[in-house]
C-alpha cells in the first residue's frame, strides 16, 4: 500500500527492476544460478541442469585432483600449504554454488518482491530515491567483479605463463606450473598436451569459482540496497504524516496504515535476504578467514628471496578476499541501523499534534523496530563492522599459530 496520487502518473518499473538487478543477473547467468521463472518450459529446464552439471564438473575437475594429491602424493608440509590456499578457494565456491542453487526459489521470491515494490511506487520522490539506492547496488556489484576477478583470476592466468624445471627420465623440460596441483594418476601435467588443456581447464573453472563467489556478494549487495531505500522512503513518509495532519483524522490514519504496512513488507524482504545469504555469509566468514592466513604466510615465506611479482599477486588477492567480508559486514551494518533508525524517526515526529489515537499507533512501530532483523552468518555471528575487525585479528592469530608450527 503507498500514498494515493493519480493513476497517470506511470513508472517504468520494468526497467527501473531491470536496472538495480542487471550486474547481479549478469553475473549469475553464466553459472545458471539466476533462477528460472515458474512458468520456464521443459526445454530451458532441461537445459538449465545440464549448465549446471558443466559448471558443477568444471569445478570437481580441479578441485578432487587437488584434494587426492594433497593427502596421497605429495609429502612435503610446505607444499601442501601452498596448495591449501588455492584449494580452499574452489571448496568454498563448491559450497557457495549449490546453496545458491538450493535457494533459488527463495532468490526468485526476493526478486519478484523488488519487482513490486518498483511497480508501487507513484511519487517521483520515492522513485529518486529507490534510484539511488538501486546506482549504490549496482555500484558495489561492480566493485566485487572487479575486485575478485582481477584479484584471484589474474592471480591464475600469471602463475601459469610463468614456467618451472621438472626432471623426467632424467632429462630437465620446463612446465606451466598449475595454481591447484592435479594427482599425477588422475593426468600427469608434466607432458604437453595435458599441461596446456588442464592449464586452460583451470583457468576456465577459476573465473566459475570467482563468479559464483561475485553473483553471491552482489545479490546481497543490490537486496541490501533496496531494503535500504525502502526504509529511507519510509522515513520521508513518517515525516509527511504530521505536515498533512489538519487535513483531517482520517487521512492520518489511512496515512499510517499505509507506513505500518510498508514498514512490515520491508522487514519481511530483510527476513527473505537473511535466509537467502546466511549459509553463503558463513562460507566466506571461514574460507576468507583461512585463506587470509594463508596469503600472508606465503608473503613471509616468498619475503627472504623478494619475488616483487608473486609477493605482489598475494597482496591484490588478500586484498579482494578483505573487500569481499568487508562488503557482508558493511551491508549488514548498514540494514542494522536503518532498521533501528525506524523508531527513532518516528519518536522524533512532532507525534503530539497527531490525534490520540493515531499517536498511539506509532508505538507499535517504535516496538517493531526495536526488534531488528539482522543479518548473520549462519546465525552464529552477527555481519557488522565490528566482525570484519574480528576477522582481521583472527586470521593473523592464525597466522602466527601456523608460523610456530612450521618453518618459514
Amino acid at each position: 500500500m503507498t500514498y494515493s496520487v493519480p493513476m497517470s502518473i506511470d513508472f517504468a518499473y520494468k526497467s527501473n527492476n531491470e536496472y538495480s538487478l542487471q550486474l547481479t543477473r549478469w553475473f549469475l547467468m553464466p553459472i545458471a544460478a539466476w533462477p528460472r521463472t515458474s512458468t520456464s518450459t521443459s526445454a530451458k529446464r532441461v537445459s538449465s541442469h545440464m549448465h549446471i552439471f558443466a559448471c558443477s564438473s568444471l569445478i570437481a575437475v580441479v578441485m578432487v585432483p587437488c584434494m587426492l594429491y594433497m593427502s596421497l602424493e605429495e609429502k612435503d608440509v610446505q607444499m601442501k600449504l601452498s596448495a591449501m590456499g588455492p584449494l580452499s578457494h574452489w571448496i568454498m565456491g563448491s559450497i557457495n554454488y549449490w546453496l545458491l542453487l538450493a535457494r533459488s526459489d527463495d532468490i526468485r521470491d526476493c526478486v519478484l518482491h523488488m519487482e513490486t515494490d518498483w511497480r508501487l511506487v507513484r511519487r517521483s520522490d520515492d522513485q529518486d530515491v529507490m534510484l539511488q539506492y538501486a546506482k549504490i547496488g549496482r555500484l558495489v556489484a561492480g566493485f566485487c567483479a572487479i575486485f575478485m576477478q582481477s584479484g584471484t583470476f589474474l592471480f591464475t592466468i600469471a602463475k601459469a605463463m610463468t614456467s618451472m624445471p621438472v626432471v623426467i627420465d632424467n632429462e630437465t623440460a620446463l612446465v606451466h606450473p598449475m595454481t591447484c596441483p592435479i594427482y599425477s594418476k588422475f593426468i600427469d601435467t608434466r607432458f604437453s598436451p595435458a599441461n596446456e588443456i588442464m592449464l586452460a581447464v583451470e583457468m576456465l573453472s577459476c573465473f566459475i569459482v570467482n563468479s559464483i563467489t561475485v553473483g553471491a556478494c552482489s545479490l546481497a549487495a543490490v537486496f541490501a540496497m533496496h531494503a535500504c531505500g525502502q526504509l529511507n522512503m519510509l522515513f520521508s513518509w513518517l515525516n509527511e504524516l504530521i505536515a498533512e495532519e489538519d487535513k483531517g483524522n482520517e487521512i492520518a490514519d489511512q496515512r499510517l496504515a499505509a507506513i505500518v504496512e510498508h514498514h512490515l513488507r520491508v522487514l519481511s524482504f530483510i527476513s527473505r535476504m537473511e535466509n537467502v545469504m546466511q549459509y553463503i555469509c558463513l562460507v566466506e566468514l571461514v574460507g576468507c578467514t583461512l585463506n587470509m592466513c594463508l596469503l600472508a604466510y606465503y608473503s613471509i615465506t616468498n619475503w627472504n628471496d623478494f619475488d616483487g611479482a608473486r609477493i605482489s599477486s598475494y597482496v591484490i588477492v588478500y586484498v579482494s578476499m578483505a573487500f569481499n567480508i568487508f562488503i557482508f559486514c558493511f551491508i549488514g551494518e548498514i540494514l542494522t541501523e536503518q532498521c533501528k533508525n525506524v523508531g527513532e524517526k518516528a519518536y522524533m515526529t512532532n507525534w503530539y499534534e497527531l490525534p490520540r489515537k493515531t499517536a498511539l499507533g506509532l508505538i507499535l512501530i517504535i516496538a517493531q523496530s526495536s526488534n531488528v532483523i539482522k543479518l548473520t552468518a549462519g546465525k552464529l555471528f552477527q555481519l557488522s563492522i565490528a566482525t570484519f575487525g574480528d576477522v582481521i585479528k583472527t586470521s593473523m592469530v592464525y597466522l602466527n599459530m601456523l608460523r610456530t608450527m612450521t618453518p618459514t
